[in-house]
């Protein structure tokens, strides 16, 4: 049989056909238009649902159900999306919607629960149980898997690891709270860090990068200035690390997984950031005895597409 995985963004739909054998046959992508009615955008994802099909060669008949990962709190029994806000999606049944356009069983659940379930399947953390995925984008997204299957609390709510606190009454958060962990380690918190050292040192390489256009920087800046041995990439970076070290060492005391996997553009520096990061983490963790098994630090091992593919499984968990 076959599966169909949407990834629902605020940007783009992505889609997937996926086999049983976790693997990724077809795929396609269109703009979500996130301004629109949620009615046109569920309508786009059930015609790019027929696409893929076709395209597959093959029916409806051969796809058992399709799965949907979106932003947000998600009723998963009643396949109802409760909140997302950054598509404007408010008690959006989204299955019975879906259901309009194609025949087919849907399941729903958040996108980034989705992208673990796809690392814990299909990706860096096949091997273990129990994992947890970050990602480090606009915000910190997180999901936990135990057993192989997604834990999100009773609400459906667990696993937003970027709103637990790291600095009292710290950096206003766009969540609205102030000192949350995704306003210090996220992409866009480290955008923000470098430029603010760009600004105090004129002189420093972070400044030539861009040829003095501040609004240039991106998350690679501050790496890409400390592989030119520059004082302030090394700062910032180094600042960084411990921001986010931070964060994960709490993750593992709370829930010590076999695997922390990080994902997001910020991943691709590889042991750049992983290297300084785990011994950072170390040196954070409570206990000390060098006898006892520690979580595990990888890279994301299929990227944009574990949401596709985490989704394509929702229907599966705790069957493969």
């Amino acid at each position: 049989m076959y599966y169909i995985g949407i990834d629902l963004g605020g940007t783009n739909i992505a889609a997937g056909i996926v086999s049983d054998s976790l693997q990724l046959i077809a795929k396609k992508s269109i703009p979500t238009g996130k301004d629109r009615d949620y009615t046109e955008i569920i309508e786009d994802m059930a015609q790019l649902s027929h696409e893929l099909i076709k395209e597959a060669g093959l029916t409806t008949e051969d796809i058992e159900y399709i799965g949907i990962g979106s932003p947000g709190v998600c009723d998963r029994e009643n396949g109802i999306l409760l909140y997302a806000n950054n598509i404007n999606f408010n008690d959006v049944p989204m299955a019975k919607e879906m259901q309009k356009h194609i025949s087919l069983p849907v399941f729903i659940e958040n996108d980034a629960n989705c992208a673990a379930l796809g690392e814990s399947l299909a990706g860096a953390a096949k091997d273990v149980s129990d994992s947890v995925t970050i990602t480090l984008g606009t915000g910190i997204g997180g999901g936990i898997v135990i057993n192989k299957r997604i834990f999100s609390g009773f609400n459906g709510m667990a696993g937003e690891i970027g709103h637990t606190l790291l600095v009292f009454d710290g950096e206003l958060c766009t969540c609205g709270k102030r000192g949350c962990w995704e306003a210090y380690a996220s992409a866009t918190a480290l955008i923000r860090q470098t430029r603010a050292a760009a600004e105090e040192n004129p002189n420093s390489a972070i400044n030539r990068l861009v040829d003095g256009n501040l609004n240039l920087i991106n998350a690679k800046t501050a790496f890409d200035a400390m592989r030119l041995g520059d004082h302030t990439g090394i700062k910032v970076v180094d600042q960084y690390i411990i921001y986010l070290a931070e964060g994960i060492a709490n993750i593992i005391v709370f829930l010590q997984p076999e695997k922390i996997v990080i994902g997001g553009g910020i991943s691709k520096e590889g042991e750049t950031l992983l290297k300084p990061l785990r011994k950072a983490v170390k040196e954070r963790l409570y206990y000390k005895k060098e006898d006892v098994p520690q979580a595990k630090l990888v890279t994301a091992e299929i990227g944009n597409d574990a949401g596709i593919v985490g989704a394509a499984m929702l229907g599966l968990q705790g069957k493969i």
